[in-house]
């Protein structure tokens, strides 16, 4: 049974969020889970966040199937480019788009430029994945978060009008996460 590997967004664990729920629900049934540390919202460094996940998957013997949200969809691209580490399968859910200026309170493209973040990498993964996006996500316009599924060689899954996918979205437990998971370990 692989081991699952929450990946959170700048914005770490919350409470409330699907990944910290998932995280739980998957402990509580017996199945192997870790989750990248916090490292808080002020520490924007690409660099560091991918460091983060080589640490953790590196400490994971046998199977591996990450779980992203957001900005760790993209921590997750960085990784991948540089990682040696096997990996069954990636779940991406609703993957920000750096490339475009986001809402107030996220960081400018300047600064993610500056902190190691752009350009966003377009190659394809080289494990399995599902781009989950929604159609009205305030950080990631469908479309485009289409074309980094494509080029990522992603099977992009159309959740709808899902907004973010976190709890200001009125998203807390996300059923289908459990069953993307379950997929992605069969490979």
């Amino acid at each position: 049974m692989p081991t699952v590997l929450i990946v959170p967004g700048l914005r770490d664990h919350v409470d409330a969020h699907w990944q910290t729920l998932l995280a739980a629900e998957l402990a509580e049934s017996g199945r192997p889970v870790r989750s990248v540390p916090p490292m808080g919202r002020t520490e924007l460094d690409c660099a560091r966040r991918v460091e983060a996940i080589e640490r953790e998957a590196q400490a994971i013997e046998g199977p591996l199937v990450l779980v992203a949200h957001s900005g760790g969809c993209l921590t997750v691209a960085h990784w991948a480019r540089q990682t040696r580490r096997a990996v069954h399968g990636a779940l991406l859910a609703a993957p920000a788009d750096f490339e475009r200026p986001m809402p107030e309170g996220y960081p400018g493209i300047g600064e993610l430029r500056n902190s190691g973040w752009l350009p966003v990498p377009r190659e394809r993964l080289p494990f399995p994945s599902i781009v989950a996006a929604s159609r009205n996500d305030p950080l990631g316009d469908y479309a485009r978060v289409g074309e980094l599924a494509q080029d990522w060689g992603s099977r992009l899954v159309d959740l709808g009008a899902a907004g973010h996918l976190n709890p200001a979205s009125g998203f807390g437990k996300w059923p289908r996460a459990m069953q993307f998971v379950d997929e992605l370990a069969r490979h």
